[in-house]
């Protein structure tokens, strides 16, 4: 996919090239296409999850919070990659690195925040500020942690992140949360549209290619917005009156919703932190691989650690939600060859500049959750995907499938039935009903403590005679 004509070989390896005014401008902004949904998605679930989002009584007024939320992804996504572009010190890798709002945060923020309105917001924030800071403090020995959490433990915790949010896919394309209980969820309208939405992907996914292919998720939305134009799921009239209650510019407001300190979300934030500092390791390492034929240096990984931290906490201070790096941009660097932190560069100050329009977030506010269920579907499908394939790294010997059988169990059933722990003080019973923290706690500790081997007996005997039969030790990392 690489063009020869936006640079030479050598030039399109460094980092510090920069292409063409007109070559650089579409590149950068296929990066943001390439990440927009996945972006402000987390933004209109932790509003619907918190109540003041879709099927809300702030639909009266045109879901100003959500809006606002939305606005910020977009904002602090932009100035988050600009840390890791650009840099800032030691803060950012200084590599074509996209950041975003992370999925990985959704299944702790979603218990801080269910059915608490907005007056669930300055506890959550204040966690994201904190645990921002922690992360970034993770970059200072990020190295020496790697060894905790190998291939069983990620890959466990990306597909229990998946698994927890798969739910939200299937509520949202059926008509959302507050439909559950009326004669429309579930119904044909309903799910037809969230059924466009998956098709017009799919097809783009397995048969164009180029930038229609990464931009799948955002094509089939608008097509499946299109759709629900001519159904009547959305008017002319409603996008002309959510665009006009829009204002023109809007800058964000520091402690917007204020600041607390809630134990459970601090505890929560600074644990995932750990997995996401990982990610980002995993992450740089796929960008300097693919783009430039390398090994990521110590510095950028350290850098791009600082970035992600410094860019989590200075989003929460004006209502923004922990960012990481984003790894489809990884694949679009591989398609296109284009190494240019320059390029991305651009694609940030594109977000920014959408950040700071509420007219983009009005029109966003009025695609219809069922349309937005469907590039759901696929997205969170994709991360359980994701976490699967780290897990194909694990050499499936009998020590490891029994950690991994005991961490998914007691993870996944906690999802499904949150009040068995209802009797633990409320910090506790928000940690365990994640699920994902459990999980994730649970796998580091038996990896780091049970011996290496297991006999054959002590599986069967717990298996009903479907054990597993591979050889081998776990799966080394060189570069550890």
């Amino acid at each position: 996919m690489t063009d020869a004509s936006i640079g030479t070989p050598e030039q399109l390896r460094d980092p510090n090239y920069t292409p063409a005014l007109h070559r650089a401008i579409p590149l950068g902004i296929q990066h943001v296409l390439a990440m927009f949904v996945s972006n402000v998605t987390p933004a209109i679930i932790i509003a619907g999850a918190a109540g003041f989002g879709f099927g809300s009584d702030a639909g009266a007024q045109g879901f100003p919070d959500m809006t606002y939320l939305i606005q910020m992804s977009m904002l602090f996504a932009g100035i988050a990659t600009l840390f890791q572009t650009i840099g800032l010190g030691p803060v950012g890798a200084r590599l074509p690195i996209v950041q975003g709002t992370s999925f990985a945060f959704i299944p702790i923020m979603i218990p801080l925040v269910a059915g608490k309105g907005v007056e669930a917001l300055p506890a959550l924030f204040g966690g994201v500020v904190i645990g921002g800071l922690f992360h970034a403090f993770i970059a200072t020995f990020i190295g020496k942690i790697r060894f905790a959490l190998p291939p069983l433990v990620t890959g466990l915790v990306v597909t229990m992140i998946g698994l927890a949010l798969v739910k939200v896919g299937i509520q949202y394309a059926a008509g959302g949360v507050p439909a559950i209980d009326q004669p429309e969820y579930g119904s044909l309208l309903n799910w037809s549209a969230a059924l466009v939405v998956v098709f017009v992907t799919l097809g783009l996914k397995f048969y164009a290619k180029g930038m229609m292919a990464v931009s799948a998720v955002v094509i089939g939305i608008i097509v499946g917005y299109i759709y629900a134009l001519m159904l009547g799921m959305v008017t002319v009239d409603g996008i002309a009156t959510s665009w006009g209650r829009a204002a023109p510019v809007a800058f964000p407001v520091p402690f917007k919703y204020g600041f607390e300190i809630s134990i459970a979300a601090v505890v929560g934030f600074c644990l995932m932190a750990f997995v996401s500092a990982v990610e980002t390791v995993g992450d740089v390492s796929g960008i300097t691989k693919g783009g430039a034929g390398r090994e990521a240096t110590e510095e950028e990984i350290q850098g791009a650690t600082y970035a992600d931290g410094v860019g989590t906490a200075v989003a929460g201070l004006f209502g923004g939600f922990p960012n990481t790096s984003f790894s489809q941009n990884v694949g679009l660097i591989a398609m296109t060859g284009v190494m240019s932190r320059h390029v991305v560069t651009i694609g940030a100050i594109f977000l920014i500049v959408c950040g700071l329009i509420p007219k983009v977030g009005a029109v966003i506010r009025t695609i219809p959750i069922e349309v937005l269920g469907g590039g759901v579907i696929v997205m969170f499908g994709m991360v359980v995907a994701a976490g699967i394939s780290m897990l194909s790294d694990v050499s499936w010997n009998r020590r490891n499938m029994v950690i991994f059988a005991i961490s998914l169990s007691i993870g996944l059933g906690l999802q499904l039935d949150p009040k068995a722990v209802q009797y633990l003080p409320d910090t506790l019973r928000i940690l365990m009903t994640s699920g994902l923290l459990p999980a994730a706690l649970i796998a580091i500790v038996l990896n780091l403590i049970l011996p290496e081997e297991l006999s054959d007996e002590a599986t069967e005997e717990v298996s009903g005679g479907m054990a597993g039969h591979a050889e081998g030790e776990l799966v080394k990392d060189d570069h550890v």
